[in-house]
């Protein structure tokens, strides 16, 4: 029996059943199938809506990325891509896909950065609230990071019992995974190294889509044809000529 990702961010009773153990191997294994999409597979594939939903749970908690039905598959030599009609779910699409349509591997690492972000605080990126601002999940995650309080960003079931330098450490790659551009972004080889690893990372640089009003002005201004689903509907934005 598979479970989708998407009910730790609206069942709350099955987000506090899902210790730090399982997300990290969740966040892990997430890790290692992009690779395996981008890197091993015979066709490069970029799957263009990496999302909670898209990730199916078995009941050893071993997460499958599903829903390939926006997915393209890149030649040998292939890296990017460009489109005039762009699709994926708002909150996971990157910067430089939602605005040029330009979308590559590294869109991909964009919208796990943001998946690892919620896994660790246990809210969505899209919609999330704090009573002393009005950023969202991204922007929260980046003004914690450099005020040196990333702990704060941890969920409270988890906060207590967790293993804060693997949290912090998932943080840290997420936020380096959501950085504004993409050749600043890891690719997924060293994502799985650096969330193994131990060794001292890069300091990420500020976060594409800072907040939920960012987005909104990109659009209206810069995509003249964008189909994108938010939550389970589907909406298109046409710009005028």
């Amino acid at each position: 029996m598979l479970t989708d990702l998407s009910k730790n961010f609206t069942d709350r009773t099955h987000s506090a059943l899902l210790d730090w153990p399982q997300r990290y191997h969740i966040i892990n294994g997430i890790a290692r199938g992009l690779l395996y999409l981008h890197q091993d597979s015979r066709l490069r594939i970029i799957h263009r809506d990496l999302k909670a939903s898209n990730i199916l749970l078995d009941n050893n908690m071993n997460p499958k990325i599903s829903d390939f039905g926006l997915a393209r598959s890149f030649g040998e030599n292939e890296t990017e891509a460009n489109t005039n009609r762009v699709v994926g779910t708002y909150g996971y699409i990157s910067p430089e896909y939602a605005i040029d349509g330009l979308y590559s591997v590294k869109s991909d690492v964009f919208s796990f950065g943001v998946l690892v972000l919620e896994m660790v605080n246990g809210n969505r990126n899209r919609g999330f609230c704090h009573p002393d601002h009005h950023l969202n999940l991204l922007g929260h995650a980046w003004r914690l990071f450099t005020e040196g309080r990333s702990s704060e960003l941890i969920t409270e079931p988890i906060a207590e019992s967790c293993n804060l330098s693997e949290a912090l450490r998932s943080i840290h790659v997420g936020l380096l995974c959501v950085q504004c551009h993409p050749n600043d972004r890891p690719s997924m080889s060293s994502v799985v190294l650096m969330l193994s690893g131990e060794g001292k990372l890069p300091q990420p640089k500020q976060p594409g889509f800072f907040t939920e009003r960012t987005l909104v002005e990109a659009n209206s201004s810069s995509i003249k044809n964008t189909s994108c689903s938010v939550n389970d509907s589907t909406i298109t934005l046409l710009e005028a000529r």
